[in-house]
């Protein structure tokens, strides 16, 4: 526990923030499995990776070594502006809970995009820029990466070509319109603009698509457009390398109050932000330092880890990109149309699949009524209206700290606000309304998605 007073909202200096972005597999006991090229079910080489990816995001995926790795002027520059978030102590929503808990909450929406996913896009843009790019592509869920891309990519200027989900391109038009704004342009997924667009749709005529889609039509753009490649939002090593900011700012602030979380909690889809919350602490805990409970939340919805399966699989639908081997429900899954688009993905970071492989971590599939029940709690208490992903993270926090009042263990709770739910507000409307639905994916669900798996041990 703590031994200071601790203020609601704490920052650090400008002196005080990371200049390196800290390199979790380089702590770990064993690498997770190389990316497996699907024609000749080879390690994927630096050259292989490069024909999709920006060659300096290449080399930090590759980099296993490194304990830390610079964060280049140019984008700790634009970092300046949104950075660092505040690490709150959630005072009000302990008094609401009864709670011996302690519980802090580090707030990434408090930039344009809503979320975290810009400590990602910046770095990811500014490489592409200075690789001598002219545009790039990607997909989106929520919209919340496409946000902040369109951004990144006005700032250093690079066209942008944006998948969006076609549930969430429906349900969040005023996101889309945010990265039209900042100079995107903005396709529904799947769409019969690509190959793998129009396949996915003869093969699942008026679905509302799915991230994997969405994925599969970024990936063939790139490849069919000269000076361009594709850049992704989650799941790769180098994307949650970029969000490790996020707990570096928050063990930095948490060890000047002499505070140490006994639990940290963030939502997963990709993976990314979990892993970025988690990494400082995560690394201690592979060297033996600490024993914290690290918890990923998912939506029952799309239960990548708790209900799917380790193995090779493709990162996305139309089965053009390398293998990864991770925790999927298989890339031929359909998620049901739920609310936290961002989390609709049918594998797992290959880090946080091996963490959780390895028993370092655990892992929570809840309904999204829970989800929204929770999220207006925290709103009531908080006066921030968290994003459906984020409020999922929200959910397992106070069930963590009702567990406190009833046993009277005083626990140090910590988890990630990813973003704000302003964009989101047709959910929560659906759940105000009482017409919010939980989707729970049946065996017979699962084994069509298990079917696509490729045969690869």
């Amino acid at each position: 526990m703590s031994a200071n007073k601790i203020p609601y909202k704490m920052y650090l200096s400008e002196e005080e923030m990371p200049k390196t972005w800290l390199n979790l597999k380089a702590f770990m006991p064993e690498d997770h499995a190389p990316f497996l090229n699907p024609a000749t079910g080879r390690p994927c080489t630096a050259d292989e990776l490069e024909r999709v990816f920006c060659r300096e995001c290449v080399e930090q995926e590759l980099n296993c070594t490194d304990r830390e790795i610079e964060i280049p002027e140019g984008i700790r520059s634009f970092y300046a502006n949104f950075r660092p978030s505040p690490l709150v102590r959630a005072y009000f929503l302990e008094k609401a809970l009864d709670t011996p808990a302690e519980i802090y909450y580090k707030f990434e929406g408090n930039n344009t995009s809503g979320s975290h996913k810009l400590n990602s896009a910046v770095a990811q843009a500014y490489y592409a820029k200075r690789q001598g790019l002219k545009s790039v592509t990607t997909e989106t869920g929520a919209g919340q990466w496409g946000t902040a891309l369109a951004m990144a990519c006005a700032f250093y200027g690079l066209d942008l070509q944006v998948f969006m989900v076609k549930t969430s391109y429906e349900q969040k038009p005023y996101r889309r319109e945010v990265m039209r704004t900042y100079g995107a342009s903005v396709t529904p997924s799947p769409s019969s603009t690509t190959r793998a667009g129009r396949d996915i749709l003869a093969r699942f005529p008026g679905t509302g698509g799915s991230l994997g889609c969405a994925i599969a039509e970024a990936v063939e753009r790139a490849l069919d457009t000269p000076d361009c490649r594709y850049v992704l939002g989650s799941v790769l090593d180098h994307v949650l390398l970029h969000q490790t900011v996020i707990g570096l700012e928050s063990k930095t602030v948490l060890d000047k109050y002499g505070v140490r979380p006994d639990v940290v909690i963030g939502c997963v889809g990709g993976g990314s932000n979990f892993g970025g919350l988690i990494a400082p602490y995560m690394a201690e805990k592979l060297q033996g330092k600490n024993n914290i409970d690290f918890v990923g939340v998912e939506p029952a919805s799309c239960p990548s880890m708790s209900r799917g399966r380790y193995a090779y699989d493709f990162c996305d639908s139309a089965k053009i990109t390398p293998l990864a081997k991770m925790y999927t429900l298989g890339c031929g899954f359909m998620p049901s149309p739920d609310h936290a688009g961002g989390l609709r993905y049918h594998g797992m970071s290959p880090v946080v699949s091996k963490l959780y492989h390895d028993g370092y971590m655990r892992v929570e599939a809840v309904k999204q009524t829970q989800v929204f029940a929770a999220a207006e709690r925290f709103a009531k208490c908080e006066g921030i209206l968290p994003a459906p992903e984020s409020a999922h993270a929200v959910k397992v926090a106070v069930d963590e700290a009702i567990k406190c009042r009833e046993s009277g263990e005083r626990k140090v709770i910590l988890f990630g606000l990813t973003g704000t739910g302003y964009f989101d507000l047709a959910a929560y409307k659906s759940y105000n309304d009482g017409t919010m639905k939980d989707y729970v994916p049946d065996e017979a669900d699962l084994a069509r998605g298990f079917a696509s798996l490729p045969a690869i041990d």
